[in-house]
């Protein structure tokens, strides 16, 4: 039986865009805009009438924006997908991840500079759409997975995989700590990279899959949280203990070798796992630089983008932290590592900070000692 298609609510105040969007979204034979709304009053409305798969969220409208949509929304629909349809400029790209943290699920950036209507059509079909079907589809098999279902017996606890045997363990403390993280990233990496102390004793490398402009203000927001300078990595810089690299939009961040000291640089090789900056890319080359003495923190994700970079990882001898089911957005990127057997640990968001000092052999601000 063919499923139904994904049942999208469209918010946007702009008439032209409504119609421009639904027209795009449903030319794809699995997708169909259910309601429009010109408002978040209206939004609310409607959601709570239609019970979408997804909600598209314009930023910037009148009567109720997208940030106070949000704040009325979540509480009410806590696990309906928000995917927030912002502009490539500074103040889209701020509210977007206002939106991030007050629960939006994803983004995708309106088109721009296209030749035409056309050009602008493709690029709703080519990237929104993607994102409406996954969050639609994935929503469902929530639904579908939490209602209750006659049983002669509950379902049996499957362990999680235990970490795969390696050719040899680096028991040194690691001098590097590596973070990976895509959808749902900017608030998880809010919840890690405060709570890492001034004293550091290792660099941080983040790569966040986001577009420029948006990892620039991801960082400066780290940075005023943190009490570790965070910069975003626009050009070839010295890697020092005790700073967070956070990899630029739209090319990959490399770690290499500079005669007695290392720095981290760009690279503008092809993009990997559809992504760039990609997480394997920079783990591999913390491998080339460190060796076993990596240790990788994989945080919510779609994909599994930083699969390969920690089996690079755990074939050298470090470790790594995966971010448990339950408190991911999605459990992609986490769950190919854990399923493959790569994972230290697998834990829950408020516990990999103190994991973090664990491995690193010190207590960090806010865990046990």
């Amino acid at each position: 039986m063919t499923a139904p298609p994904v049942r999208v609510l469209l918010v946007d105040d702009s008439a032209v865009i409504r119609r421009f969007v639904s027209e795009a979204l449903q030319e794809e034979p699995d997708i169909v805009v259910a309601a429009t709304a010109s408002n978040g009053r209206q939004a609310i409305e409607r959601l709570e009438r239609e019970l979408p798969d997804v909600v598209v969220l314009d930023v910037e409208m009148p009567v109720l924006d997208g940030l106070a949509t949000l704040a009325e929304l979540r509480p009410r629909w806590p696990d309906v997908p928000v995917v927030m349809y912002s502009t490539l400029t500074q103040r889209g790209a701020a509210a977007t991840l206002d939106a991030l943290s007050l629960g939006a699920t994803d983004y995708v950036l309106k088109p721009s500079h296209v030749a035409d209507r056309d050009a602008a059509g493709r690029a709703v079909r080519s990237e929104l759409a993607p994102v409406v079907r996954s969050w639609g589809n994935l929503h469902r098999a929530r639904l579908a997975a939490a209602r209750p279902t006659p049983a002669t017996a509950p379902p049996a606890r499957v362990p999680a995989p235990a970490p795969t045997l390696r050719a040899r363990v680096d028991r040194s403390r690691p001098e590097v700590l590596v973070i990976g993280s895509s959808t749902g990233g900017p608030h998880a990496l809010t919840e890690v990279i405060p709570r890492l102390p001034a004293s550091l004793p290792v660099p941080v490398l983040v790569v966040q899959h986001m577009p420029p402009l948006f990892t620039k203000l991801l960082a400066e927001r780290l940075d005023a949280r943190s009490a570790l300078e965070v910069v975003e990595v626009s050009a070839e810089v010295p890697v020092v203990a005790g700073r967070v690299y956070v990899a630029s939009g739209g090319v990959h961040m490399v770690a290499r070798r500079r005669g007695a000291s290392v720095v981290v640089t760009l690279d503008d090789g092809p993009p990997e796992n559809s992504c760039k900056p990609a997480v394997d890319v920079m783990f591999r080359s913390a491998v080339e630089v460190w060796g076993g003495r990596v240790l990788a923190v994989v945080l919510t994700g779609m994909g599994q983008d930083g699969l390969d970079g920690c089996r690079r990882i755990c074939e050298a001898g470090g470790a790594v932290v995966a971010q448990d089911e339950a408190s991911s957005v999605v459990w992609g990127m986490p769950g190919a590592v854990s399923r493959a057997g790569l994972a230290t640990e697998i834990l829950p968001l408020p516990d990999v900070a103190p994991a973090i000092g664990r491995h690193l052999g010190r207590a960090l601000a806010g865990s046990p000692a």
